[in-house]
């Protein structure tokens, strides 16, 4: 990339423009769904902002109460949460919200009541905020059938049925990756501006990667096929050059990096954690709809990861996501398994 001329570019896609463009390929649409959006970026620079001045407002350390995941909540993830929140319902587009830091769904009063579903993890990886590793918001959009009759079962929906999904990433820079179900696109905040630029259009992962992501300190507890496989990304057979391991320990940076280099993300179920650790409705489904829209595939162990069917709001399960020839080496791995069983 020519730096210097890119400096000198005023023809920017801003995200708001990018969205309003997408809305005129719909002429039956009123523009619910950008207002929405615009809100949920609005969150996204708020937050942003907190991240920055964390340590010097004091907002870094436990908060003293503990999420319904039995997490200490950091001070952080409890602004965060708050942000989003206020800003999905001041909206007027969302019916229902679903958060990390919720026990229970947050029904939106009538008035204010819109057709959307927002399900949303307001701080991913926070136990990383205070040796100031990046950090991130992720959410999922699902559209409601009958806002004026909204249930929990409306919100137990595959990810099949998602509209958009993105995440934001608060690091040494803050960027915001979405789909809307047409390509995937990043925008990176331009803090003098205040917007947020498009700089990774039309985002493509590689067919197959020289990364693999995991925490090997859970390889002890490992079923046979993710053992099987880690070991052929460490001592291939075929005469290929190793993987290299690289883990952050921070879901939206180690997807983001996964989806711009290629490469394969685990989180294994394990005898530890026999469902996995990662939740379904506001990690698994948002970062799984990203990653086939960059074409790649995302995979349970069992199945389709966007095909699963949530049975309560924080519903957990395994996911192997990234390339797609990586991710098909893992179901090849199960399938052989449950062959020989």
């Amino acid at each position: 990339m020519d730096h210097a001329a890119e400096a000198q570019r005023t023809d920017l896609m801003t995200i708001t423009r990018y969205v309003l463009n997408e809305q005129g390929r719909h002429p039956e649409s009123r523009g619910d769904f950008t207002i929405l959006l615009s809100h949920i970026v609005l969150g996204c620079k708020f937050v942003a902002s907190a991240v920055n001045k964390a340590g010097l407002a004091k907002l870094i350390g436990l908060a003293g109460d503990t999420n319904v995941q039995g997490e200490e909540q950091k001070k952080l993830d409890v602004l965060s949460n708050e942000v989003f929140v206020k800003a999905l319902v001041s909206s007027g587009r969302t019916c229902v919200l679903v958060s990390e830091e919720n026990e229970e769904a947050i029904f939106v009063d009538g008035p204010l009541r819109g057709k959307y579903c927002v399900c949303f993890d307001p701080l991913d990886g926070s136990s990383n905020i205070d040796c100031g590793v990046s950090i991130g918001t992720i959410f999922g959009i699902y559209m409601i059938k009958d806002k004026s009759n909204v249930t929990l079962e409306d919100v137990l929906q595959p990810g099949t049925n998602m509209l958009a999904a993105g995440y934001c990433m608060y690091g040494s820079s803050c960027t915001l990756v979405l789909s809307t179900g047409n390509g995937v696109n990043g925008f990176t905040l331009d803090p003098s501006l205040g917007e947020f630029i498009l700089t990774y259009p039309n985002i493509k992962i590689p067919t197959r990667g020289k990364i693999y992501s995991v925490n090997e300190g859970n390889a002890k507890n490992w079923d046979a096929p993710v053992t099987k496989f880690v070991e052929k990304c460490k001592f291939p057979q075929d005469g290929s050059s190793p993987k290299s391991l690289r883990y952050i320990g921070s879901m939206v940076a180690d997807v983001h990096r996964t989806l711009l280099y290629g490469g394969i993300f685990l989180y294994p179920a394990d005898k530890k954690s026999p469902n996995g650790k990662l939740r379904v409705l506001y990690e698994v489904f948002p970062m799984s709809f990203l990653m086939e829209h960059a074409g790649g595939q995302a995979f349970t162990g069992k199945q389709r990861a966007l095909e699963l069917v949530p049975r309560k709001l924080h519903d957990r399960s395994p996911i192997f996501l990234g390339s797609y020839d990586d991710v098909e080496d893992i179901k090849a791995m199960y399938a052989s398994e449950s062959s020989t069983a």
